[in-house]
């Protein structure tokens, strides 16, 4: 069974799922203050500007903290147990902690500040004819910049 489907087109986030069905990962920034925004919001939360608008980002990171899901919490997920969810850092902004799916790894192998770098994979979901193209994060195969 696949996971519930995230909402594409809610307008606060379609930009996020327009990008990754091309490969790109885009996070909001202000264009007042050029603090990224995430979760996206309408107002920046530290400026309170209105101007926000979508930047590339390069999708690498550090691990902040991570969990191997092992016993089934919810229906849909059937299936997919184990896999391990975790809290990436961005580069570009260390105070983003992007909640994603580690994948490509032993969970045995992570560790807190591991770097780590996004890659896009099609998950399915419960309706939706040849699934979702999502960001998700791997360990790093290219060094990280210092």
């Amino acid at each position: 069974m696949a996971a519930p489907l995230p909402e594409l087109d809610w307008p606060l986030t379609r930009p996020f799922w327009d990008a990754a069905r091309k490969g790109r990962l885009v996070m909001p920034r202000c264009e007042d203050c050029a603090r990224h925004v995430w979760y996206p919001e309408e107002r920046c939360p530290d400026c309170r500007g209105e101007r926000i608008s979508w930047v590339d980002v390069s999708g690498r990171g550090r691990l902040f903290s991570w969990a191997e899901v092992k016993h089934l919490l919810h229906p849909p997920y059937e299936g997919q147990i184990p896999y391990v969810s975790g809290l990436v850092t961005l580069e570009e902004d260390p105070r983003i902690r992007y909640v994603t799916r580690i994948v490509d790894c032993d969970p045995a192998d992570l560790s807190i500040d591991l770097p780590m770098e996004v890659v896009f994979r099609t998950l399915t979901f419960r309706g939706v004819a040849g699934g979702v193209r999502a960001p998700v994060f791997r360990p790093a195969r290219t060094p990280a910049r210092s």
